[in-house]
């Protein structure tokens, strides 16, 4: 199971899994020691506090997968910083999302072919549960990021 959560981050651990029903619930945990103020850059490890976050991933041998993970806030270490706290981010995350990227990424491969109707019905065939208008805004937000 570490390979797996490897291939999301390298400096994720997996700690745990339980399955309820059709659902595989992975906990994870960040192995960074420092992390980069997005604001300044300065390297902090001073952290202010914890909260459990928790998102969508592909599914796993016909599994739908939710990942947990304890967030940390940090405390930008430069005075001169406009933030005094900050939280760890993570590249396969996007701020505030509740997929990974590469869960949004197999939802649009498949919604482009089809309706978002059909799309809906496929992914919810393939165990991933998602409605036709969640479809449609990931569709208009990745529009709106392409230049």
């Amino acid at each position: 199971m570490d390979e797996i959560i490897k291939m999301l981050d390298e400096n994720l651990a997996y700690i745990s899994h339980t399955l309820q029903s059709d659902t595989m619930l992975i906990a994870v945990k960040s192995m960074k020691y420092e992390i980069c103020c997005p604001y300044c850059g300065v390297l902090s490890s001073k952290a202010h506090s914890k909260y459990l976050r928790k998102f969508r991933d592909l599914p796993i041998q016909g599994k739908k997968v939710i990942m947990t993970m304890e967030n940390r806030k940090m405390f930008c270490l430069n005075p001169d910083c406009p933030y005094k706290t900050f939280a760890e981010h993570f590249p396969f995350l996007p701020k505030g999302a509740k997929r990974s990227i590469r869960l949004e990424q197999e939802i649009l491969r498949v919604s482009l072919n089809c309706s978002s109707i059909t799309s809906s019905k496929i992914l919810s065939k393939g165990t991933v549960s998602i409605g036709k208008s969640a479809i449609c805004r990931l569709i208009k937000k990745r529009k709106s990021e392409s230049p």
